[in-house]
């Protein structure tokens, strides 16, 4: 395929995925519960960050999630204090580090809230320094150095797969029933494609990728290429790269 039908090839299966129908299979159908702005974003976070593994069995823990809340997240982390007795595990998140998130959550929501964490870095451009500026802003309360794992460092180049997909469900328009579009402060354009080993070797197989790791320079590289097709909002054709790895086995 040449440029022109690469583009409508993908454009084609963005509007084919990017529908409600996409939300009854997905970890997003969590979020999507909720209505109040704080509610969704929380979920939003915790489920992105045990999005990892059978997508079942994270709708399972996500449904867990909710129940620990009391069905009200934000009233839930408002009011937290210390529960070493908090039964959850998801692969190698488990209580102590789930604990540390409603600790640290709890902190942010005292600050100014989840979007402003993610707020522009004066040192580092773009969706990378929003990133770190959360990073750092997340760990500064007291936690396991082990907890630090479950969330990803994009100056140490881990492609961020979890926190790039959260920031796409917050930003990008919710026109079509699946993103959410409540985070104002951050523009479609800045985000990135949730890369992992299967949307990575999509994109190797059309020929968006050159790199054969799965890091964020990886990212970078696959954006400039997907910003050619639509520069206002690249990160829709995570619809495509996804579907078609999924649904299609492409």
């Amino acid at each position: 395929m040449n440029q022109n039908e690469l583009k409508e090839f993908l454009d084609f299966k963005v509007e084919q995925y990017e529908n409600s129908a996409f939300i009854s299979s997905d970890p997003i159908q969590i979020p999507h519960l909720f209505t109040l702005k704080e509610d969704i974003e929380i979920m939003g976070f915790l489920l992105a960050t045990i999005a990892w593994g059978n997508r079942k069995s994270i709708i399972t823990n996500g449904k867990k999630l909710v129940e620990i809340m009391e069905n009200e997240p934000f009233e839930f982390i408002k009011n937290y204090s210390n529960n070493k007795d908090l039964k959850f595990v998801h692969r190698t998140f488990n209580a102590e580090d789930l604990d540390f998130f409603f600790r640290s959550l709890r902190s942010i929501y005292e600050n100014g809230g989840l979007e402003k964490s993610f707020s522009l870095n004066n040192e580092l451009d773009g969706l990378k320094g929003r990133i770190h500026s959360f990073r750092t802003t997340f760990l500064t309360t007291e936690h396991q150095p082990r907890s630090e794992k479950h969330i990803s460092n994009p100056l140490a180049n881990s492609a961020c797969k979890r926190l790039v997909m959260f920031l796409r469900w917050m930003v990008r328009d919710s026109s079509k029933g699946v993103d959410f579009g409540i985070w104002k402060s951050i523009s479609p354009s800045e985000l990135y494609i949730p890369l992992d080993v299967h949307t990575g070797n999509i994109a190797r197989k059309l020929g968006l990728l050159s790199r054969i790791q799965n890091d964020w320079t990886t990212n970078e590289e696959l954006i400039q290429t997907l910003r050619i097709f639509d520069e206002n909002d690249p990160s829709k054709y995570d619809f495509a790269l996804f579907g078609l790895g999924a649904f299609e086995q492409f």
